[in-house]
């Protein structure tokens, strides 16, 4: 408990007034699921925290904020319950409340693929850290850098020379793996996605398709741009907020999503005349 509460005060240092965000997941078999909620509702509006939880059988994904001691009492509450505790968190700061309520959902899964046999709290892919994977690109190894993400969020950024399956959902993730060649199956593999999520179902996938080495980048792109900054990025990561994303040296950017379509729209696509902010962007003003 002390390990994760210390971590969030010595990010807050210097953050005064601003709101705390705070992000984690753990897949973790969880049988009580439904009465877990009542819970967690209760703690997040006691403390005023806003923003959601996902609870599964599978395990919990949440993404939280409110003032910073708000969020060390949350935390306190998750370290009651072994399953949660020494979670993996992602702390970030914003001048205002990201989200307009506080929803706390029972799901199927924490993040949707739709195969029941894959099972990361029972096994999935080896992690790479930001500093290795680094030193990797620096040297040149062979490798295949695999982007998980959806096609709309690969859009604004990703890493130099990295496969885009132009996944339209995580769902169709099992069959973009079908089409990748026979000759990948014996090089390193190393798959990434914004926090890790994902990536902890989809390592499961590649290596059930008989890929020998693959491998995880731990903390995902924000972990990455946290432990080593931008190098071999281009662009911005698409982030789940009201920021829509960040820069690699994790400050929000100009970008914006569009109010009818939801797809993230650049600074040069917020010049074109088929942007009209609550009413249409270029991505889709044909589809009206």
């Amino acid at each position: 408990m002390l390990g994760m509460n210390q971590k969030g005060l010595l990010n807050a240092e210097g953050m005064e007034g601003m709101v705390a965000n705070v992000a984690g997941y753990r897949f973790v078999d969880l049988p009580d699921r439904d009465a877990l909620r009542e819970p967690f509702r209760a703690i997040c509006k006691k403390n005023g925290l806003k923003g959601t939880i996902l609870l599964s059988f599978e395990g919990i994904n949440f993404f939280l904020a409110g003032p910073q001691s708000s969020v060390d009492r949350y935390l306190e509450f998750l370290e009651e319950d072994s399953r949660f505790s020494q979670m993996r968190l992602k702390y970030s700061y914003t001048e205002y409340q990201p989200f307009n309520r506080m929803n706390v959902r029972l799901k199927k899964e924490i993040i949707s693929l739709g195969l029941d046999h894959v099972k990361p709290a029972e096994r999935t892919g080896e992690e790479i850290t930001p500093t290795e994977f680094k030193q990797w690109l620096d040297e040149g190894r062979e490798v295949a850098i695999i982007d998980t993400r959806n096609d709309y969020e690969i859009r604004l950024g990703t890493f130099d020379n990295a496969l885009n399956l132009n996944l339209k959902s995580f769902r169709a993730f099992p069959k973009a793996v079908e089409s990748l060649p026979d000759s990948m199956k014996d090089i390193p593999v190393v798959m990434f996605c914004t926090g890790g999520i994902r990536c902890e179902k989809a390592s499961v996938v590649m290596m059930d398709a008989g890929f020998s080495n693959v491998k995880q980048l731990k903390g995902g792109i924000l972990g990455y741009f946290e432990e080593v900054g931008g190098d071999h990025w281009e662009g911005d990561c698409f982030v789940f907020d009201h920021r829509v994303a960040l820069s690699s040296d994790l400050e929000q950017t100009e970008v914006v999503q569009c109010f009818a379509c939801r797809q993230p729209v650049t600074v040069e696509e917020q010049q074109s005349t088929e942007y009209v902010i609550e009413v249409s962007c270029p991505h889709c003003i044909h589809l009206r």
